[in-house]
């Protein structure tokens, strides 16, 4: 587990040094500078173009990372790997793009009356798509290489300075609305080719396909089919899933609340992060584990990143939670968004259970029993839809937040009862209980503060609360010992501190 502690601290930090920059780019100069109308269209656009990416890769995402160590000799070698890996999400970038261009009329009806900037910029969602498509697919190739710093830093770091840039010469009136849609792409295009090159930089890659290793392993190439056939329509579950909440609000309320449901999706999305880098070098230790058939390795595994994503983020969603009125106060128009408060909790709850189990859903992806993944997608997506058709009308945004929970709830609910069965592996283990009744006794007692203790100063109130539960927690976490990795790791700063 040394790499991935590594990889996964050294990506962990590119990630929030992103965050920091996201941080001042969302809430110092978009709140300032961009209506919250505005603010919507670049976040549809966005999810648009994540959604068709979604479907172009037709599976390759997945797949790249689940058959690698079975094409590569451990080696040099990879057989072609790569090729597949390059050439079939354009295939499936060319064929979605017909499709989204067939249907720009009914597509653009559902949307016209309440968002009709959308439309306008419609088609922007194309070249959007395609650089964000293979600046991805360069970031999974160069993950299975155990190499994720510097893919996750142009997507971190790179992509969201390029945006504040974007968004600062919108401001001060140097790019009009379009220029500022064309940047956007632009920004996504030169990321996009940083990874290729950084990709092709890390070895030798073979961009032709042994047809000779192909024809030796028919029945790999035959299961490789098979899987990506069934991830292909996994995705269009999967990937609608998490966008289709800023579509319904986008139809049904208008691009200005699509903005501030965004702004509080920012926030609420900052308790995932950690996962991100936890489970991109995780996931090829958890594949060549599951291909071995060692489950003692894969309940290891598992039960370590689900701990300790539950821990991190639950810390994360503390820290927001608590301060959460003086981060409205200090936000540029702070009141336009401030009705948001409570979908930012329920968004951070639901993000909250994604960071933590989303790596059981790898594991099922990755086992022989993947064809459930395709059941449990539907019933995600199914779910998602009919929970924001009938929450939104009623209670808005927060409708849309508590159909996002209700869902992600249900679904890995629903994937846990079947990995832990099927598989004979274990995705939590002790001190995950333990670290989940701290969480909720540290929420309650925030709770209860609020009530029996109320301080008129923000500042004074944000600072009391974070240093009592942040700290108080963090201590007890330390002193119980419920997360060795954790422990291990403040061992080594206090020392270097001592020294």
């Amino acid at each position: 587990m040394g790499i991935i502690a590594k990889q996964s601290i050294r990506g962990t930090i590119v990630t929030y040094l992103g965050i920091a920059v996201g941080v001042v780019t969302t809430f110092f100069v978009l709140t300032r500078f961009l209506s919250a109308e505005e603010i919507g269209l670049t976040r549809v656009l966005i999810d648009a173009a994540t959604l068709f990416i979604g479907l172009a890769q037709l599976g390759t995402n997945s797949s790249i990372i689940r058959f690698y160590p079975y094409f590569s000799d451990g080696k040099k070698d990879d057989h072609g790997f790569f090729f597949w890996a390059i050439v079939v999400p354009f295939i499936g970038f060319v064929l979605f793009a017909f499709i989204y261009c067939a249907y720009s009329v009914p597509i653009s009806a559902l949307f016209g009356d309440k968002s009709p900037l959308f439309v306008e910029y419609y088609y922007f969602v194309l070249p959007l798509a395609f650089f964000m498509l293979y600046q991805t697919v360069c970031e999974s190739s160069s993950n299975v290489l155990m190499h994720i710093v510097v893919p996750r830093a142009v997507r971190e770091l790179w992509v969201r300075i390029g945006l504040l840039v974007v968004y600062l010469l919108y401001a001060f009136r140097v790019l009009s609305l379009d220029g500022l849609v064309i940047g956007l792409c632009i920004n996504y295009a030169i990321a996009a080719f940083i990874n290729i090159c950084y990709f092709f930089s890390l070895r030798p890659i073979r961009l032709r396909p042994d047809w000779q290793f192909l024809r030796d392993n028919k029945q790999l190439v035959r299961r490789y089919i098979i899987y990506t056939g069934f991830l292909i329509i996994s995705a269009i579950t999967t990937v609608l899933a998490p966008t289709i909440s800023s579509f319904f609000i986008t139809a049904k309320m208008g691009l200005d609340s699509t903005g501030i449901f965004a702004i509080a999706t920012y926030m609420a999305v900052m308790v995932s992060v950690p996962y991100r880098s936890v489970t991109a070098i995780a996931s090829p230790q958890l594949a060549r584990a599951i291909k071995e058939e060692n489950k003692e390795e894969c309940s290891r595994l598992l039960c370590q990143v689900t701990r300790n994503l539950l821990l991190i983020g639950g810390f994360i969603l503390l820290c927001i939670w608590v301060n959460i009125d003086l981060v409205f106060h200090i936000l540029p128009n702070g009141s336009t968004y401030a009705s948001a408060k409570n979908v930012v909790f329920i968004l951070g709850v639901s993000q909250l259970i994604l960071a933590t189990f989303s790596i059981c859903f790898t594991a099922l992806n990755y086992s022989r029993f993947y064809a459930f993944s395709l059941v449990l997608s539907l019933i995600l997506t199914i779910s998602a839809i009919c929970f924001n058709e009938f929450l939104i009308p009623d209670y808005g945004m927060e409708g849309a937040a508590l159909s996002n929970l209700l869902s992600y709830g249900i679904y890995y609910v629903l994937i846990i009862a079947t990995i832990v069965p099927l598989c004979k592996i274990h995705v939590v283990d002790k001190r995950w209980w333990y670290i989940m009744l701290l969480l909720v006794g540290l929420f309650a007692v925030n709770m209860l503060w609020q009530i029996l203790l109320p301080i008129n100063n923000l500042w004074l109130d944000s600072i009391l609360r974070s240093i009592v539960l942040l700290g108080g927690g963090g201590y007890i976490v330390y002193r119980a010992q419920l997360s060795p990795e954790v422990n291990e790791q403040v061992s080594k700063w206090i020392s270097k501190i001592k020294d």
